[in-house]
């Protein structure tokens, strides 16, 4: 047993069936009374649905969070924050609206709930990702994190098969990259083993019976899981390609994850496989092919080519993935990335 640093976990976390209804007591319990409900224009129903639920603690809503954070969105969502005269947001849905209330915390210092409506792993992290001009950034910051996290189980039962899929693909990544993180620890890999364990058996049954409540609560505690790992230890190359791609091409979250997954992991593996046990006793021997077998196995996309990427967009991403130097367990140069692009592109099995 080596030296390690755990941080803790400060946030409350309500996990169970019928936990939205808990929303407005939340509020109320971190000492606020005017609360900002936050969604994407597909969930703006769902919004305000809870808004009128919070009573006279709402504040209003806004239903223009999109996918990887952009600037000029969160000023307009500052806008709506002041209007309503805000002391706090209640976000509903996956990582675009959960980024959008960390954007209004660090500007404004307001309070969060977050509803995670996926697997995403934004909710417990103090990780905000922000994209400008084509470029996506991320910073770390105690303000960042939500105060109080709610995980209503009901709320994943209607999450179409294929966005589970890939949602938790995307959580599986954060569990397989905190495996080797320079900053371990033994609790952080204590709960990703427990979580590769339930996302090997409960997501085949998910997916064979959606409304296995039993398949998506265990789901939703395993992703859990590993977005405690990815706010408590570093992730590195397969996080930051994904980066890459979102902010240079406004790839989509979840699907780039899941195609790049295999990948990313099975380049590593070369370094480290003893650090990546937990992955292959389950998985397969071989990090990349397992991952890879096990999301085709699934329906899960397996090629860049698919989300509309071009070659040439391989290129310039690779180029940017080695503008800023970053850990990684594997050193690898330009070309490294262009050809782990390639093969994600292609789809071929690691």
């Amino acid at each position: 047993m080596n030296r390690f640093a755990f941080a803790g976990m400060p946030q409350r976390v309500v996990f169970g069936p019928g936990t939205l209804g808990d929303t407005a007591a939340e509020v109320v319990r971190l000492g606020r009374s005017r609360a900002l409900v936050l969604t994407t224009a597909s969930q703006k129903a769902a919004g305000a649905a809870l808004l009128a639920q919070l009573g006279s603690l709402g504040a209003g809503s806004f239903a223009g969070a999109v996918m990887h954070t952009p600037v000029e969105v969160t000023e307009q969502a500052m806008a709506a924050l002041a209007a309503g005269n805000a002391d706090c947001v209640v976000a509903l849905g996956g990582g675009s609206a959960i980024g959008l209330a960390k954007a209004l915390a660090l500007r404004s210092g307001v309070d969060q709930v977050v509803i995670p409506t996926t697997y995403a792993g934004s909710e417990m992290t103090d990780i905000l990702g922000e994209t400008k001009s084509g470029v996506k950034t991320t910073q770390r910051s105690p303000e960042i994190r939500p105060e109080v996290v709610i995980y209503d189980v009901d709320l994943t039962l209607s999450l179409p098969v294929g966005l589970t899929v890939t949602s938790a693909l995307n959580a599986i990544a954060h569990g397989a990259e905190a495996l080797y993180a320079p900053d371990r620890n033994p609790v952080v890999l204590a709960m990703v083993a427990q979580a590769l364990g339930l996302f090997h058996s409960a997501l085949p049954m998910l997916v064979a019976a959606p409304g296995n409540r039993d398949a998506r609560a265990r789901v939703f505690y395993a992703a859990w899981c590993c977005s405690v790992a990815l706010g408590q230890v570093s992730m590195a190359l397969h996080h930051k390609l994904c980066h890459v791609l979102g902010g240079a091409f406004n790839a989509p979250h979840a699907e780039t994850h899941a195609i790049l997954l295999p990948h990313t992991i099975g380049f590593n593996a070369g370094a480290v496989p003893d650090l990546l046990v937990p992955l292959t006793a389950l998985f397969g021997d071989s990090a990349g092919a397992g991952l890879h077998d096990f999301a085709a196995r699934l329906g899960a996309p397996t090629r860049l080519a698919d989300l509309g990427l071009s070659l040439a967009d391989l290129d310039h991403a690779a180029a940017l993935a080695v503008k800023v130097p970053y850990p990684n367990p594997r050193a690898f140069t330009q070309g490294d990335i262009r050809a782990i692009l390639q093969n994600a592109w292609d789809g071929v099995r690691p």
